[in-house]
């Protein structure tokens, strides 16, 4: 007498495998899609930092300085303001059919301003 189940052993691997195959293939692209997104944070902080360092030769070569680094790091600049010292520089990135686009601001830091001081105690005698 034979088994009606003859065979069904391979038709469930056959679908376990192609299920693999299916997170497999998502996960490498969440993968992707993170890789492109630090890309162009990073890209748009490194071109954010280098228009401030240029802020005071103007807009101009201070985007143009930016536009190089952020080529240098594989992305293009987007967008870039120069406001006084401050550098708003918006930075895109490509990696495969992902194309984020991250801002960034760099400047001088706030001038320091020390703490309130406590209450003093009272003096103890």
């Amino acid at each position: 007498m034979r088994s009606r189940d003859r065979g069904s052993a391979t038709v469930w691997v056959a679908m376990a495998a192609c299920a693999m195959c299916a997170v497999f293939a998502v996960v490498l692209a969440l993968g992707q899609a993170v890789v492109a997104r630090h890309r162009a944070g990073a890209a748009a902080d490194l071109a954010a930092l280098a228009a401030a360092d240029r802020a005071l030769a103007g807009a101009g070569p201070a985007c143009a300085w930016a536009a190089r680094v952020a080529r240098a790091q594989g992305a293009v600049v987007v967008r870039c303001a120069v406001a006084g010292e401050i550098a708003d520089v918006t930075a895109g990135a490509a990696l495969g059919p992902y194309r984020p686009e991250v801002r960034s601001r760099a400047g001088p830091p706030a001038p320091f301003r020390p703490p309130a001081s406590a209450p003093s105690a009272p003096a103890r005698s």
